[in-house]
């Protein structure tokens, strides 16, 4: 069944399924809007650098001050933090437009939007949201979230930072790696050991760390083959103190909290590998209308046609399963699965779309001025990042109740 409502002066095309849901596939005004505001900037301001940013592997400061100015920062939270009034959606295409041209600055601005911001904007206090939130939301600062350790990667639960109750302070000591934005963050969320629940497993808290706190050593030499503008940090906690007023959220669910956050960040990532593999068919599309082989457009080659097709449809499955994702979210409703789908597709989607447009390109995709090299590169890291491919079919299979 179709019906068509009125909205803005618009005819909207509504399609009820066999469970009652209503699908539309438009976007609406705002979320237009921001999608073109967010291609323009990134187009005039990002792309013209993107290849000198991955080549000098240097964090392009300036860039991410226009972009606080503009309010991207804040698209998904609330005026009253700062904030621009979103939803997920237009965060979602915003992440995917930035993404499109520079997948360095796409993901420092994902990780401080969904992992930096977003725990404190869904378990901090009226007062964590004042004090740290809004500059992250007015872009006076990025933000990062510290999880991963040399030893507990996809692993998360065997963290073995630790943070212990002194009188009205949290002692933290530990190591934090691969952490983006470090380097570049007012604050830090890490993710600490701060005691034994009733089954004698560990209680995972997080809490806010000020990056001038005593204590807190941030360097970041990595030498990264993708993403190389974006910062990634090592943290090393020796006796930092805290205020217990710091602790985000409940301590004895901290560790659904960051699953939580890590459910939301997933979503960025899958935005971003689907403006990895939008660039990624852009590029090998405009190639193969103009290289001419055997007195033709290569474009009118059925092999390549065939490597088109296929890209044009993948990237059109993760941008569905990305937006649905983010809906889900806005709605208020599980997406945990959802957000799994989109991530483990749009990356893998970016990973062959790149590698697909570097055999398009033949001898030319190899070569750095080309730019699809670097789409693989840069895709490569989500794969990784944000959970694992293995993960997500991990989690995926869990939902299916196996």
């Amino acid at each position: 069944m179709f019906y068509f409502l009125s909205r803005t002066d618009q005819l909207v095309g509504l399609v009820i399924n066999d469970r009652g849901f209503i699908m539309n596939f438009e976007l609406t005004k705002e979320q237009t809007m921001i999608r073109t505001m967010v291609r323009d900037f990134a187009e005039e301001v990002i792309k013209p650098r993107a290849i000198e940013i991955d080549r000098e592997a240097k964090f392009p400061e300036d860039i991410f001050q226009q972009m606080g100015k503009l309010g991207l920062m804040g698209i998904p939270f609330p005026e009253e933090y700062g904030g621009s009034g979103g939803d997920t959606i237009s965060y979602a295409l915003a992440v995917e437009e930035i993404g499109r041209v520079c997948g360095s600055t796409g993901l420092s601005y994902a990780a401080t939007v969904s992992l930096g911001a977003g725990p404190i904007y869904a378990f901090g206090t009226e007062e964590q949201k004042q004090t740290y939130l809004r500059p992250i939301a007015e872009g006076k600062t990025l933000g990062a979230f510290g999880l991963t350790e040399p030893n507990a990667g996809s692993d998360a639960g065997g963290t073995k930072t630790t943070a212990t109750m002194d009188g009205d302070e949290y002692i933290i000591n530990g190591e934090k790696s691969f952490i983006t934005n470090a380097s570049f963050s007012n604050t830090i969320i890490v993710t600490a050991v701060t005691g034994k629940n009733d089954q004698g497993k560990n209680i995972i808290s997080a809490l806010i760390v000020p990056t001038d706190t005593k204590g807190v050593t941030i360097t970041s030499d990595y030498d990264k083959m993708g993403v190389r503008g974006s910062d990634t940090a090592e943290i090393v906690l020796e006796d930092v103190r805290v205020p217990t007023s710091h602790l985000l959220g409940d301590p004895e669910t901290g560790f659904k909290q960051f699953l939580s956050t890590l459910d939301g960040g997933r979503i960025s990532i899958a935005a971003l590998g689907l403006g990895i593999a939008q660039a990624s068919l852009d590029k090998a599309l405009a190639y193969a209308k103009e290289r001419k082989q055997f007195g033709k457009p290569i474009s009118e080659f059925q092999a390549i046609q065939f490597k088109l097709a296929d890209m044009a449809m993948e990237v059109e499955l993760a941008r569905n399963m990305v937006h649905k994702a983010a809906w889900l979210k806005d709605q208020h409703k599980p997406f945990s699965k959802e957000a799994a789908y989109a991530k483990l597709f749009a990356t893998e989607t970016a990973f062959r779309s790149a590698n697909q447009a570097i055999q398009i390109h033949g001898g030319y995709g190899y070569m750095r001025e080309y730019e699809v090299e670097r789409y693989l590169r840069d895709a490569k890291l989500l794969e990784i990042g944000e959970g694992t491919s293995e993960i997500q079919r991990i989690v995926i299979a869990r939902q299916l109740g196996c």
